[in-house]
């Protein structure tokens, strides 16, 4: 007998929605619980769950859980530019930026980090990644890029060089791919985001 839980996909839900799948059964909470137990969905945090690969057939994503478990977010700094192919590292904690509260989860899916970011400089540079029937928000790699810089306290950003220095050295980040950069989200950064100083050292460098 096929799964009703199949319905789900991979996509992060309510406890309630999955409550749903079983009218019959009047228990729902221990329903519930023997799933988790199972293996047959994983619980996110408390009240979220989705269902586990093994049972979907599907891979997870942690850029679509990320924006699930904590919004509004969207994926950014570290976690994005990975994403993109921008830099070499490897990155094990999902990187968020949200409108609410500093906040981490972990989960054993992973580890999720979520950093406060304005209102107003929240909706500049995103865009919504559409992939194998599901979709979510990450920042563009301006975007993360002035995330990242304006959220790591020891970096200030004062001269070309320092910037290049930065980019090249310790990040390793793709230089060709930071020269074809789109200027404006930088200058849209710069009015509405933190470490202004160190956003323009880094518009000088690309428009060098």
């Amino acid at each position: 007998m096929k799964s009703p839980l199949l319905e789900l996909g991979n996509i992060p839900v309510r406890s309630s929605v999955i409550a749903s799948l079983y009218p019959k059964i009047k228990a729902k909470n221990k329903k519930i619980a023997e799933l988790e137990k199972s293996g047959e969905v994983i619980r996110l945090k408390q009240g979220l769950y989705i269902v586990s690969p093994q049972e979907s057939g599907l891979i997870l994503s942690t850029e679509l859980i990320a924006n699930h478990l904590y919004a509004p977010s969207y994926v950014s700094m570290s976690s994005a530019l990975r994403y993109y192919g921008l830099i070499p590292e490897s990155v094990y904690t999902m990187q968020s930026m949200t409108t609410k509260h500093s906040r981490d989860f972990t989960n054993t899916v992973g580890r999720f980090e979520y950093t406060h970011i304005n209102k107003e400089a929240f909706s500049v540079g995103l865009r919504q990644i559409k992939e194998d029937h599901l979709c979510f928000i990450i920042a563009t790699p301006e975007k993360a890029l002035c995330d990242l810089i304006a959220n790591s306290p020891n970096i200030t950003l004062r001269y070309q060089k320092e910037a290049a220095v930065y980019l090249a050295e310790d990040l390793r980040f793709d230089m060709e791919a930071f020269s074809m950069m789109n200027p404006e989200i930088f200058h849209e950064y710069i009015k509405m985001g933190k470490k202004v100083g160190s956003i323009q050292t880094l518009l000088k460098l690309l428009k060098r």
